[in-house]
């Protein structure tokens, strides 16, 4: 018999007698258990160079005990620590730890998938299963970007502690941008069956809120808190029982929440009123727009295209670009939306996205092309990878065929 496979035996012959012999002193198998483990892995790696003990089974018991009472220890110094900071005052002045949490979460480290992760983790309180369902991957997957989330920062040498002065400013943008995925991932999801995951409106609504109690200066941040409930307030009626979508134009007004379009005008006039303006303002200015329109006739569409205006100055974007061609469209006519589209071709952040083709086809339907029209909201549903959005293009589309048919019947 081999050196090894001598010691591999005897190993294997005493570690139940030893992890029975904890479990008998101490109790909590678990804790036994672990302790024996670290003991053969220290037994494997030093008894080959320094031989053999004389009581195996002996030596294999005061390893472990050793460690089971180091871990003991560690876990009695934990537990003061913990009491030391419960026993401090739960809201000393100047100490903003949810600020500070949100910071970390999104920490110029991490991408901004996993800083959404991170945030939905640490800062709303979400389990791994919860995020994964959100988002429709796995959750050993979802547990995996936590995990990598977690180990940049610690690479980065991230402290819990708000960052320097002059990184203040790109890291509030960083948290603003990540409550504002999280609430448009809820509010119209971007694969899957639902078109709405409320679980994710209801803690962007909830974070971004508890952000402007914390902050209620923050011109910004007070205009996304108005953006997320203005358009939060449409949800009711965005839907039909059977779960396909309802455009804008053709919701149940009276459906729409009152109160929550009330707090989010008043939320966004204050802002307007009294601090710089900035793009979450500016958006919350146009569903405000929306919000106070009793019918869709009634709809300000040449203030918004001047509010789209300014935000395309102050924050130019494709989105922002696509949203304007649809304003334009409303004060000048379809024809004059649809040369602006031509002119958003290029981007390659728009040519595969199913919202240009949507809005094409929208655009060319009411400029009278329904052929042209009912080929754009085919392309459309074979791009978008939400069920409800794409059975609506696809119904769109049927629709005018529908509409069409009988002309070609008396051909």
């Amino acid at each position: 018999m081999t050196p090894d496979a001598r010691i591999e035996g005897l190993l294997r012959e005493a570690a139940p007698q030893a992890i029975a012999a904890l479990v008998r002193r101490h109790g909590s198998f678990d804790a036994c258990e672990d302790a024996v483990q670290e003991a053969l892995l220290a037994a494997a790696l030093q008894w080959p160079a320094e031989g053999v003990p004389d009581e195996p089974r002996a030596w294999l018991i005061t390893v472990a005990s050793r460690r089971l009472a180091d871990r003991r220890r560690a876990e009695e110094a934990r537990r003061r620590r913990e009491q030391a900071v419960a026993a401090e005052p739960a809201s000393a002045p100047g100490r903003d730890d949810t600020l500070t949490l949100l910071l970390l979460c999104c920490h110029p480290a991490l991408t901004p998938p996993s800083q959404i992760a991170l945030t939905l983790r640490a800062v709303a309180g979400l389990t791994t299963a919860q995020i994964a369902r959100a988002f429709l991957v796995p959750e050993a997957s979802m547990a995996q970007r936590i995990s990598r989330a977690k180990q940049a920062i610690r690479a980065a040498g991230a402290r819990f502690e708000p960052p320097p002065e002059r990184e203040r400013a790109d890291r509030m943008r960083a948290v603003l941008h990540v409550l504002y995925l999280i609430f448009n991932e809820g509010h119209t999801a971007t694969s899957g069956p639902d078109l709405q995951r409320r679980e994710l409106t209801n803690e962007a609504i909830r974070l971004t809120r508890g952000l402007h109690a914390l902050l209620p200066t923050d011109g910004e941040v007070a205009g996304l808190l108005a953006l997320m409930l203005l358009t939060d307030a449409r949800r009711k009626s965005r839907s039909r029982p059977d779960g396909s979508l309802v455009p804008l134009a053709e919701q149940d007004r009276t459906r729409w929440d009152a109160a929550a379009i009330g707090e989010g005008v008043a939320l966004v006039t204050d802002v307007l009123a009294r601090a710089p303006l900035g793009p979450y303002q500016l958006q919350a200015a146009i569903a405000a727009l929306h919000g106070e329109a009793k019918r869709a006739e009634d709809t300000d569409w040449p203030q918004i295209l001047h509010l789209y205006d300014l935000l395309e100055r102050l924050a130019p974007g494709p989105m922002v670009s696509l949203n304007r061609a649809v304003a334009v469209g409303e004060v000048h006519g379809p024809q004059a939306g649809l040369e602006l589209l031509d002119t958003l071709e290029a981007d390659k952040r728009l040519r595969r996205h199913h919202r240009l083709q949507a809005v094409r086809a929208h655009l060319l339907e009411r400029a009278g092309e329904p052929l042209a029209a009912q080929r754009g909201y085919l392309a459309a549903a074979r791009l978008t990878t939400s069920l409800p959005e794409r059975r609506y293009l696809e119904a769109r589309a049927a629709r005018i065929g529908s509409s069409r048919s009988p002309a070609r019947r008396t051909r």
